[in-house]
């Protein structure tokens, strides 16, 4: 019976059985439903093949169809055509087949849930979305179904269901524009709240799928963007007050007494108030918002319309990157630089991203000795918050100094051939000469150097070819300066930046491939000795071509403590010191060719570096022992002094 109606529909497309199969069409759509099995029905049952056959037929041809009986061209159209179409007498006539086609296919799409078949309807559907704009309500519902699909959906779903929604947008004009881009910036919000690395693609996807579709209607997409920068500016603009408010009242409370227990008990509130509004701006679902509109004023930034927005999003990340001034929120303030650094690159303006970076060499975490030991290696761009204990260790100062470095030579990379660059680097350069000389690690010392002399040689550069120019600052043709060599990229900084960046990709990538603890070793000290074998395993490792000082005092010092008292604490404790200064050593010297100079306590305090020379003074007591109860055990028996000796 089927093949029967399809045979008909393609020798003459018969209006009996099109209406024939757009019922058998509605029975599979909703076959299985519960409750919507009726046996008196014609098609209550089918077999699958029957229901494949239906299904294919009906999504391949019904488009074809419904256009020829309403005398329409075979593909696209505009919503013009269709507005035009609804006052003729073959609408009225044939108006009940289109609605019935659309709503059913509508129906299975919300039944589905096997990603290949859904994307298949939405691809044959997407040719019929014309005939949408004759029916506001579905159109409504469909660009619900395929927001969801693009924003929850695997595999090449989401790109189907973009495609679908971009091809309406064409179709249908602002009206679904409008619906189309508030429900993909809800949808981006909603799958921005939390934040991993399988979940970053993903996100890079919906951004792009947003920046693009703005670009059907740029006028409109100035309204939507202003309005939701304006949201972001007003949720800063709250944080801001509160930050303010809370520097007057501890201004007062310095001069005016301490108040009465009521007004304490007022306070208290407000204090928990402030931390939320802190935490609307610091968080991962605010912090992707700007990245977001930061993409999307780059990708336009020549368009004349959404060029203005560029400013007000330059203060709103500054006034976030500033908003709380402390060093567990680096890696976000880091952020906040990179979309500062990208927007100057696409508008060709000038962003003062040194100072953001620089004030972050000046946190009294990098001009202490690291006491919280060698830590974990740290990637200051997957995370927003470093913990206080994280802020201690050598592996933060040095992830945080080199990035610095990194970003700051990103910066006047991009501005190594404005005319101007001896004037924009003088502060930089002062405030890196007195970081080298308030620094006490020569590490962090010898990267700040490096960088100090690619910006005098790049001034250098920009100088010779400023005496050969006659033209003022403030003629058009500054703005044409050395486009050869930047074309070329021919600056000293350019090419110092290069080798930044692969030294970050580097490091970047072995973070990615192991996630080895820094003094991995030191950390299994304080709970066990180790023994004699683990000893001979760990002089075979590589320690970057360095020996582990003072080996043997260790091994005769720990085997006396076995002989003393097992339970003892306090030995174990001077052994876990020991180790964990041994590590440092090894690890602190990855770049010096003095294993000892190089090491971040003797750099830093003179104190902590006497240290070990003390416990090394305590080891040899315990030694001198050990050889006096040897020569008792030679003289009482031989087998007592091989003994002695295998364990020595």
């Amino acid at each position: 019976m089927v093949d029967s109606w399809c045979n008909e529909i393609r020798d003459g497309a018969k209006l009996g059985a099109v209406r024939s199969l757009l019922r058998a069409f509605r029975s599979a759509c909703h076959y299985g439903d519960d409750g919507g099995d009726d046996p008196t029905a014609k098609f209550s049952t089918m077999s699958s093949s029957v229901f494949n056959k239906i299904m294919l037929f009906v999504l391949n041809e019904m488009d074809g169809i419904l256009r020829g009986l309403l005398n329409l061209p075979p593909s696209g159209g505009k919503r013009e055509m269709v507005i035009d179409l609804m006052t003729t007498r073959r609408w009225k006539n044939y108006n009940h087949l289109v609605k019935s086609y659309l709503g059913n296919s509508l129906h299975v799409l919300n039944q589905m849930t096997d990603n290949e078949m859904i994307a298949f309807m939405l691809r044959r559907l997407k040719y019929s979305s014309v005939f949408l704009a004759a029916f506001p309500a579905l159109l409504r519902k469909y660009i619900k179904v395929a927001l969801h699909f693009w924003g929850t959906g695997s595999g090449a779903l989401p790109v189907v269901s973009f495609l679908f929604l971009r091809d309406s947008c064409i179709r249908l004009g602002s009206d679904c524009l409008d619906d189309c881009i508030k429900g993909m910036y809800k949808a981006y919000v909603l799958n921005c709240q939390f934040v991993n690395s399988t979940k970053l693609q993903h996100l890079q996807f919906l951004g792009n799928c947003f920046t693009e579709l703005l670009r059907l209607d740029i006028p409109s997409a100035y309204q939507h963007a202003f309005g939701y920068i304006r949201q972001l500016a007003m949720i800063l603009k709250e944080a801001l007050s509160c930050s303010t408010k809370k520097k007057k009242t501890k201004s007062k409370g310095k001069e005016e007494p301490s108040s009465s227990k009521k007004e304490k008990g007022k306070e208290a509130p407000s204090s928990s108030a402030k931390k939320e509004t802190f935490r609307k701006v610091y968080q991962w679902k605010y912090i992707n918002c700007l990245e977001l509109w930061t993409g999307v004023v780059c990708a336009y930034s020549s368009e004349a319309e959404l060029a203005p927005l560029a400013y007000p999003l330059t203060q709103i990340i500054t006034g976030v990157a500033r908003l709380v001034p402390s060093a567990c929120y680096f890696p976000l303030r880091l952020r906040c630089v990179r979309m500062l650094s990208r927007i100057s690159a696409a508008t060709g303006t000038f962003v003062p991203v040194s100072l953001l970076l620089l004030d972050m060499l000046e946190i009294k975490e990098l001009r202490k000795p690291p006491t919280g030991g060698a830590g974990k290696a740290v990637d200051l761009f997957s995370i927003l918050k470093v913990s206080k204990s994280t802020l201690k260790t050598r592996a933060f100062q040095e992830a945080c100094v080199f990035s610095v470095v990194e970003e700051l030579t990103e910066h006047l990379a991009q501005w190594s051939y404005s005319i101007a660059f001896m004037e924009l680097s003088f502060i930089p350069s002062v405030r890196l000469r007195n970081f080298c000389k308030s620094t006490k690690v020569e590490r962090f010392r010898r990267e700040m150097r490096r960088l100090i002399r690619q910006i005098e040689a790049n001034t250098d550069f920009i100088n010779k070819k400023r005496t050969k120019i006659s033209f003022l600052p403030n003629d058009p043709a500054a703005a044409s300066f050395l486009e050869d060599e930047k074309k070329s990229g021919a600056s000293p900084l350019s090419q110092y930046a290069v080798t930044l960046r692969q030294r970050a990709q580097e490091r970047n990538d072995a973070l990615m491939e192991s996630s080895v603890l820094v003094g991995d070793h030191s950390s299994k000290f304080g709970n066990e000795i180790t023994s004699d074998d683990e000893y001979d395993n760990s002089e075979n490792e590589e320690s970057n071509g360095l020996l582990l000082p003072g080996k043997d005092s260790k091994l005769t010092h720990q085997k006396d403590v076995k002989k003393k008292k097992k339970k003892n604490i306090e030995p174990l404790e001077e052994t876990a010191l020991d180790e964990d200064i041994i590590e440092d050593f090894i690890l602190s010297s990855d770049e010096d060719d003095n294993p000892v100079s190089g090491t971040v306590e003797e750099e830093d305090s003179e104190p902590e570096a006497a240290a070990p020379a003390q416990r090394n003074k305590k080891r040899k007591q315990p030694m001198e022992m050990s050889k006096d109860k040897a020569k008792l055990r030679n003289s009482k028996s031989k087998k007592m002094k091989k003994k002695a000796q295998g364990k020595l």
